[in-house]
């Protein structure tokens, strides 16, 4: 089992027609069974058209009728990126990956706005997407570095993602699906949203759960674990100093109020049982330790 996308899921890419889209649609095509998951591509005036022979529509709802896909990818430039996930919640689709960096913030507000009371599901912007290893993934990640298994991975870091993935392969461990849920201020699900799926999950065993400076979505996530989470969740903070001397995490991850630190959020995560290291490159043998029951 996985969560949010399995070798079942169909696929649409909106902006497939440019050169981001069609790079990485054909390198998700090409991974585990994409090639039956990737079914449609939509740019509006391009339709009849078609890449790798997957078929261009004009519109997502009328991809969604012709192919029955019911997830959407959005490699849209910035300035156009909201409206393209407005037309993904308006054709009421499971869910949607935004990957586009830059998107303006207020545009973002307005499309948080308009998806209140409505069924699909955001995943981020500005995020890596996500994969569930062997089966499919969307999205940018490298998928040669994922191997089947039974740890979950979400993380508002695209980079550190990676690396708690690569150090989980390294050390013989699998991934059941990785998220990446991406690090700009208005986005979609949440480390508290993916952490309940997992939580669910009965062939995800443990968690690692990578934050970032900034807000406070990871110590509300800390309290929730405290209370219900039935798996042991590692954790790790990008913005603290890393043993190079190089800071972690997102530009955009910004300290306000004198809230939302590093060291403040791993405290609470720490106080909530999760497994800390402040060590990036600790993170899988942190797990290891943790599923050995040496922790």
């Amino acid at each position: 089992m996985s969560i949010l996308i399995n070798k079942n899921t169909r696929v649409m890419t909106q902006g497939m027609t440019g050169k981001v889209g069609q790079f990485h649609t054909l390198h998700s095509k090409n991974y585990a069974n994409g090639a039956e998951c990737f079914v449609a591509g939509v740019t509006p005036g391009k339709a009849g058209q078609s890449y790798e022979g997957i078929p261009v529509y004009n519109s997502v709802l009328e991809a969604k009728q012709q192919t029955g896909a019911t997830v959407s990818v959005i490699y849209v430039p910035p300035a156009y990126a909201a409206a393209a996930i407005d037309e993904a919640v308006a054709a009421d689709l499971d869910l949607v990956i935004c990957i586009t960096e830059g998107i303006p913030v207020h545009d973002m507000l307005k499309t948080r706005y308009k998806m209140q009371g409505k069924r699909t599901l955001l995943i981020g912007p500005n995020c890596p997407g996500l994969i569930t290893p062997d089966e499919i993934k969307i999205g940018i990640m490298p998928g040669h570095i994922h191997k089947k298994g039974r740890i979950g991975v979400v993380s508002r870091s695209g980079t550190l993602t990676y690396e708690a993935v690569g150090q989980l392969t390294e050390l013989g461990y699998g991934q059941s699906s990785c998220v990446g849920i991406g690090g700009d201020p208005i986005n979609g699900l949440k480390h508290l949203d993916v952490l309940k799926l997992f939580n669910d999950d009965p062939e995800t065993d443990a968690v690692i759960m990578v934050g970032e400076i900034g807000g406070s979505d990871e110590e509300e996530c800390a309290r929730w674990i405290k209370g219900n989470m039935k798996k042991p969740v590692v954790g790790f903070i990008a913005g603290i100093t890393a043993p190079a001397g190089k800071r972690m995490g997102h530009a955009g991850a910004i300290i306000s109020g004198g809230q939302g630190g590093a060291e403040d959020k791993l405290a609470v995560m720490e106080e909530c049982g999760i497994h800390i290291t402040r060590n990036p490159a600790e993170m899988g043998r942190t797990m290891q330790k943790i599923l050995k029951g040496n922790a």
